[in-house]
């Protein structure tokens, strides 16, 4: 395993996803209604959001000092959790402005997204789904790495609690907050 220099930078080699159609169910489905626990300490109920909602998913991010799992670089999409929520959190405002309310979502738990939160002075919460049921409820693709079971990468746009939008593959991963931010201005 080795431990990236910079969370924040993403190597110029990284294999690119392909669209594998994994995603293509999801416009027009109604968000679950589900409690998950975020990490500014409340319980978020995504299906009860009405208004403009990004919900970007993401695999895992990494953590100073501790390596990454063994080819996790190799894995396509994989690698870029850091930068996808920087450039979200960089991009929060014009989101706001543009009447979209921001919330990422992986399946670690609730501690592990605030250290990563509280590090990146992220002005959004960051829900968990540790348990799979927004991923299953949705059927989120996923892949495997080292033993645990992750999230592809997967925007959703979501107005009134119904998918209207989705992002996916994503490459590179800070590509996505610019993307929302163009789908919004063009779909007022």
């Amino acid at each position: 395993m080795t431990i990236p220099s910079n969370y924040q930078e993403l190597p110029a080699d990284l294999p690119i996803p392909v669209d594998d159609g994994a995603t293509r169910h999801l416009i027009g489905m109604r968000l679950p209604d589900l409690a998950l626990q975020a990490t500014n300490g409340k319980t978020i109920n995504l299906g009860e959001i009405k208004k403009k909602l990004v919900i970007y998913c993401y695999p895992m991010t990494g953590q100073p000092n501790v390596p990454l799992p063994e080819g996790w670089d190799q894995i396509p999409g994989a690698r870029g959790c850091t930068p996808q929520s920087c450039s979200f959190r960089d991009h929060y405002q014009e989101l706001g402005d543009l009447g979209a309310e921001v919330i990422g979502l992986s399946v670690q738990t609730t501690q592990y997204q605030k250290e990563m939160a509280d590090r990146l002075h992220l002005p959004f919460p960051v829900v968990s789904d540790v348990q799979y049921a927004f991923q299953k409820a949705l059927n989120l693709p996923t892949f495997e790495a080292a033993g645990m079971t992750l999230l592809k990468r997967v925007t959703l746009i979501a107005n009134q609690g119904v998918i209207e939008a989705v992002h996916y593959p994503i490459f590179p991963s800070d590509s996505d907050a610019p993307w929302v931010v163009q789908y919004l201005k063009t779909h007022a």
